[in-house]
């Protein structure tokens, strides 16, 4: 095998991971990686231009090249990495090989470490390398390193330790409800649209979405699994990620039962979060026109080639008319960071998303909104919401005052964008592995706005796409959320509600478009 010349790729650098990590790991097992390769040309100019293409000139004019995909191959062969699948459409080529090969590869020393919950992981520390003849080719290689990279953005309503049911939690509401609470568009239910959910563990029992459905009154909708690097839907109990996956399917459901929804299982991976994304954007077969995504972590997290390729495969779906619906997060203006400084949550913080963050909400006897303010019961239950340090103020929010970064000068985009109800205390009763729950979190938030998008695209004949733009221009689209904040004491700041955008509300709650 010939030496190559090699460098470092660029925003690949990952921290030490926080536990052990040791030298006991399997060289001869076979592991997967996905590489990113660039576009034939930039998309930017369209995407300025407000411009739509469809799935199959998107993949002629700005997918990745053959030529491109060749030669990642042959370096990968050379390694004795085998080809999985490559896609030009979604620029990945995957890749499969030893774990000793894959190190030869990428010039990267593995190791093996336990997570959070116990559970065996590879680690890596420093750059990624590859062929400096690959230095414009190559924009991210994922998957080498598998520890866990989001958390669910969900908070389950608890009593005295004890789950709150349905019929304690007379405050609470059925997303139905809130959809006609906030006057989503009533003639429509998203037929003929298709609603992806993307899903990083957990899973759902057909026989609960019946059941919850049929207590509804509603006709349940057509679902479907789709497995993404060996992810599969996997319910267990009650308390695990079924209470987000089940969330979401209620939510969007019941808000569009018209719709299709497509459920994307994958590993809680940085690769395997990126071949979902990238997977549901491009899906031909089921044509989602909205994603929702209730799965994040602070931009602290992750490493640079994650923030920069998440956010281009976002650009595509902008470019295909797909809506993105992101949760902002659950842990107020710290985001789950406690090193004393604000933090906001991605992939919410992408400027081509839909960024969600969340209210307590009330009614009267009649069902009307008596009063709505930012959620926020505790520094571990309030809506996230912020600047981020990544990536710089968006065109359509210069005219929203968004302020520079806490912690550094930085005009970065601002985020949520949009608000809905995510207090538990008033948040959404579901049916959960058989048991009947009330959850809140902005979790609930992104299937809701999923499901309001579907209503739209059906009610306009066409699909909004990505709205930001025309939202920003036209704020009175939303209703104006002005009390509240989102301040952490382990953050000893953060951010309040008032007339106009902010960082804990957005442009308010949005219910038509």
């Amino acid at each position: 095998m010939r030496t190559l010349k090699t460098i470092a790729l660029p925003g690949s650098h990952k921290a030490a991971h926080a536990g052990d990590a040791t030298s006991e790991i399997n060289r001869d097992e076979a592991i997967e990686v996905t590489v990113r390769i660039r576009r034939k040309k930039s998309i930017e100019s369209k995407l300025q231009a407000g411009e739509r293409i469809s799935h199959s000139n998107y993949e002629k004019e700005f997918g990745a090249s053959q030529k491109d995909a060749d030669k990642v191959e042959a370096f990968a062969h050379e390694h004795h990495l085998s080809t999985v699948e490559t896609s030009l459409a979604r620029r990945s080529v995957i890749l499969r090989g030893s774990v000793a090969d894959m190190e030869s590869a990428f010039g990267v020393k593995l190791a093996g470490a336990t997570d959070s919950a116990d559970k065996a992981i590879r680690v890596r520390e420093g750059d990624i390398y590859i062929p400096e003849a690959l230095k414009d080719v190559v924009e991210g290689v994922f998957g080498l390193d598998n520890r866990p990279v989001a958390r669910p953005m969900y908070r389950i309503s608890q009593r005295d330790g004890q789950i709150v049911a349905h019929a304690a939690a007379p405050g609470a509401f059925t997303p139905n409800q809130l959809a006609n609470i906030y006057g989503f568009p009533a003639a429509f239910n998203g037929k003929g649209q298709c609603i992806a959910i993307i899903e990083l563990g957990g899973g759902y029992r057909t026989k609960d979405i019946n059941a919850y459905f049929k207590g509804l009154g509603i006709k349940a909708p057509a679902m479907k699994a789709i497995s993404v690097d060996k992810g599969k839907n996997s319910p267990t109990n009650a308390k695990s990620a079924d209470g987000e996956v089940m969330l979401d399917i209620e939510v969007a459901g019941a808000v569009a039962p018209g719709a299709k929804i497509v459920v994307y299982f994958c590993p809680n991976t940085d690769k395997g979060f990126l071949d979902a994304i990238t997977k549901a954007i491009h899906d031909t077969a089921n044509k989602p026109s909205v994603v929702s995504i209730s799965w994040g972590a602070a931009e602290i997290n992750w490493t640079q080639q994650s923030l920069n390729n998440f956010n281009e495969a976002f650009k595509a779906a902008a470019l295909l008319g797909v809506t993105i619906c992101v949760a902002a997060g659950d842990s107020g203006s710290n985001d789950n960071v406690n090193d004393g400084n604000v933090h906001v949550d991605f992939p919410a913080s992408s400027p081509y998303v839909l960024a969600c963050g969340g209210t307590s909400l009330k009614v009267n006897g009649s069902g009307q909104v008596s009063s709505e303010t930012v959620w926020h019961d505790a520094d571990d239950s309030a809506t996230g919401g912020g600047v981020s340090e990544f990536f710089a103020l968006p065109d359509y929010q210069v005219s929203a005052n968004v302020p520079v970064s806490l912690n550094k000068n930085f005009k970065g985009r601002g985020v949520p964008d949009v608000a809905a109800d995510a207090d538990p205390n008033t948040g959404y009763k579901v049916l959960v592995d058989g048991q009947q729950m009330v959850i809140g979190g902005t979790s609930a938030v992104a299937p809701l706005m999923a499901g309001l998008i579907a209503r739209v695209n059906q009610q306009k004949a066409k699909t909004a796409g990505f709205i930001n733009p025309a939202l920003y221009a036209n704020p009175s689209l939303c209703r104006d959320i002005t009390v509240g904040d989102n301040k952490t004491t382990t953050a000893h700041t953060g951010y309040t509600a008032g007339p106009g955008w902010d960082a804990c509300s957005g442009l308010g709650v949005l219910s038509a478009f």
